[in-house]
């Protein structure tokens, strides 16, 4: 919150010019700065920004004078429509895969899996953008290339799986590389070799012991992939014509809308820190030797 604060009173200007417009009168700026209270001193408009924060008020959008928390929470609907589906499937699939390649380790196949993933980590998401637009939406016509509804099930069915999809595709090619590696740290361990030992069938082996440990640095690279997903959702929403939260974001920088934009980014940094707690809980279960004590 400190940050924020700081970054958007030192770095982003004077938000009272912003709303003035293009021949401010100097009565109208200091009218503008009362209103906002940015002419009090800086711990108590910290302190306007905190209350701001915790009663989830703030304000209304200078653009389109809406509630900022009605901006929030209508928009965040089709964002997680899209983004859950897209990072659930993303890391079965980049697990799955990495458990499998790791198996084969040195082979042909892992040596083709790990070059597909190389070139597919050096196309920019917007390349991927076009053409699964053009392919799959306009050229054979199996998907919608924009639209949205207010029928959960038919955006679900009808709208969600295409943008899920490029989501997939991209982030799948860099979590299998990190996964296999991960995979594969584990698989040297001398632990691994002592089940094989014992008579344990590989499968076993793979799904019990070597895929158990591995999970901590996996749930690890998930909560710190959580952000970057956002920024990915962002891009997905504004060529899907999607009324998420990313479009709106998008729309409030070229406004500088400074309330709607000063939100998503505390409450995104808050969701990224949950998330982060999240994963620190559940390494209590993924690892005994890990302690609350």
């Amino acid at each position: 919150m400190l940050l924020i604060f700081i970054l958007f009173n030192y770095v982003g200007g004077d938000p009272a010019y912003v709303l003035a417009g293009k021949i401010p009168n100097p009565d109208v700026i200091a009218n503008i700065r009362h209103q906002l209270g940015v002419d009090q001193p800086y711990w108590m408009q910290f302190l306007i920004f905190a209350k701001q924060v915790f009663t989830f008020d703030f304000g209304r959008s200078w653009s389109t004078n809406e509630a900022v928390s009605h901006v929030l929470l209508t928009r965040i609907g089709p964002t997680l429509t899209i983004m859950i589906p897209a990072m659930i499937l993303e890391t079965v699939l980049a697990v799955a895969l990495a458990l499998l390649v790791a198996y084969v380790r040195g082979s042909l196949t892992d040596r083709l899996v790990m070059i597909v993933c190389t070139v597919a980590m050096s196309i920019s998401f917007l390349v991927y953008i076009v053409v699964f637009q053009w392919l799959l939406g306009f050229r054979l016509g199996w998907f919608p290339v924009q639209g949205w509804s207010t029928d959960f099930i038919t955006n679900l069915t009808r709208y969600t799986p295409l943008p899920a999809m490029l989501a997939i595709f991209v982030g799948l090619a860099p979590a299998l590389r990190l996964y296999r590696s991960f995979i594969l740290d584990e698989m040297n361990h001398d632990y691994v070799r002592t089940a094989r030992a014992k008579g344990l069938t590989e499968t076993r082996v793979m799904l019990k012991h070597v895929l158990r440990n591995a999970l901590i640095p996996i749930l690890t690279n998930v909560a710190v992939y959580l952000p970057g997903m956002f920024v990915g959702e962002f891009l997905l929403e504004v060529f899907f014509s999607v009324p998420g939260l990313g479009r709106e974001v998008v729309q409030a920088v070229g406004r500088s809308d400074f309330p709607v934009i000063k939100a998503v980014t505390v409450y995104l940094a808050m969701l990224t820190m949950l998330v982060n707690l999240l994963v620190d809980v559940l390494y209590r279960y993924v690892d005994p030797r890990v302690s609350f004590k």
